[in-house]
């Protein structure tokens, strides 16, 4: 598939989620404040944040169509980015600890021609077994979670934390991939 996109992130995930699908692509990461606006909903926060990076990244560079994303940890009611400290993934860790939480990604694919967006936001369900704090030490000491939404990664040393999901598995890693294929295909960014 060929493509003229850039990929607004520095997440190595997302791009080996791309390079999966074999698309071409190249990354230029966008740099904006990730806070949440008070009041904001959790969909609306991480559809504004891929926005705001893909167009972010179409103010810096040539191109036409710009991707970007942002994912969270919701559970109970609280977004969860990514842990600032030790302390802030041990506080993660024991909440999401044997209770359910939802991933929420938001994409956005910007198309410079058209001065437009494409955005949609994908939930899936997590389900964590309930966490001894050995496991939580163990985990926290391998640096894992500190560049991770909720403290962890599916993907990795967290996979045994997961007892099961329900919806898109990519969506986790960080990317929609069936999702964002689809929208690149219909705003004509794959030939």
């Amino acid at each position: 598939m060929k493509s003229t996109i850039v990929l607004a992130s520095a997440s190595p995930r997302r791009s080996e989620l791309l390079e999966s699908a074999g698309i071409t692509f190249r990354v230029l990461p966008a740099d904006i404040c990730e806070d949440p606006l008070p009041e904001e909903d959790p969909v609306d926060h991480v559809l504004r944040l891929a926005e705001g990076k893909a167009i972010a990244a179409a103010e810096r560079t040539e191109g036409r169509f710009f991707l970007g994303a942002d994912t969270i940890v919701l559970c109970d009611g609280e977004i969860m980015g990514k842990p600032k400290d030790p302390a802030d993934a041990e506080r993660m860790l024991k909440k999401l600890s044997g209770v359910p939480h939802e991933v929420v990604t938001g994409f956005a694919i910007y198309d410079r021609e058209r001065k437009g967006a494409v955005r949609e936001a994908v939930r899936t369900k997590v389900f964590f077994k309930h966490l001894r704090d050995d496991e939580i030490s163990s985990y926290i000491a391998t640096g894992c979670p500190f560049d991770k939404a909720g403290g962890y990664a599916i993907q990795g040393g967290a996979a045994h934390m997961v007892q099961k999901i329900e919806g898109s598995y990519t969506n986790v890693v960080g990317l929609p991939l069936c999702e964002v294929v689809e929208a690149l295909r219909v705003i004509g960014a794959l030939t």
